[in-house]
C-alpha cells in the first residue's frame, strides 16, 4: 500500500521543539521532492519547507526560516521537519507531500501529487 504517514505532532509550549516525521511505504522517497505544508483553522494550506531530490535544494517560508530544518534519511525512507523555537502561530495541521518532479523545490501545493493525512501541532501556554 502506497502511503505517507506523518507523526510527531503534539502539544508544546512556546519556545519548545518538535520533530515531525514523514514515513513512506510502498515506494521510495529518494528521487522525489518533498514538501511540508501546514493549515491552520480557517486558513489556506501554506508551504513551510521543501527539499528537492538528492537534497540539492531546500526552501523555507520566511515565517519559519532559522527555526525549522528539513532533512531526509533514505535508509529509513523518511523525511523530517525539526521545529525549534515554536510560536503560537505555528499551530496547524502539518502535512507532507511528494512531487514526482524531484528536480524542483516548490512552495506551490499544486506541484505535489501525493499527500499524507496530517499531524496536529498545537503551540500553547
Amino acid at each position: 500500500q502506497v502511503q505517507l504517514v506523518e507523526s510527531g505532532g503534539g502539544l508544546v509550549q512556546p519556545g519548545g521543539s518538535l520533530r515531525l516525521s514523514c514515513a513512506a511505504s510502498g515506494f521510495t522517497l529518494d528521487g522525489y521532492a518533498i514538501g511540508w505544508f501546514r493549515q491552520a483553522p480557517g486558513q489556506e494550506r501554506e508551504g513551510v519547507s521543501c527539499l528537492s531530490s538528492r537534497d540539492r535544494e531546500t526552501h523555507y517560508a520566511d515565517s519559519v526560516k532559522g527555526r525549522f530544518t528539513i532533512s531526509r534519511d533514505n535508509a529509513k525512507n523518511t523525511v523530517y521537519l525539526q521545529m525549534n523555537s515554536l510560536k503560537l502561530e505555528d499551530t496547524a495541521v502539518y502535512y507532507c507531500a511528494t512531487d514526482s518532479n524531484g528536480s524542483r523545490c516548490s512552495s506551490d501545493r499544486d506541484a505535489y501529487d501525493f499527500w499524507g493525512q496530517g499531524t496536529q501541532v498545537t503551540v500553547s501556554s
